[in-house]
């Protein structure tokens, strides 16, 4: 098989291998990690705990939030039965 060498920052390679399964190669790791598809709204709460949001599009979603409230005042909202 062949290979390619890439060069990542220490920061990155410590995320990666924390992110490493017992025995699990880094090629294995990132084919995991990139090859991962969310169709649903279970696999996006699955996968939550891995996703880094900056605080830009946390803003932004609060503003998506706000103005679908607006215009939307009876939409149940998260949480509501």
């Amino acid at each position: 098989m062949a290979v390619k060498t890439i060069t990542i920052d220490l920061e990155a390679y410590d995320k990666l291998a924390s992110l490493k399964k017992e025995g699990e190669s880094f090629s294995k790791l990132i084919k995991r990690i990139v090859s991962t598809k969310s169709s649903t709204a279970a696999d996006l709460l699955k996968n939550l705990p891995r996703i880094a949001l900056s605080r830009e599009t946390l803003d932004q979603l609060d503003e998506v939030v706000r103005e679908r409230d607006l215009h939307y005042p009876d939409a149940l909202t998260f949480g509501e039965a």
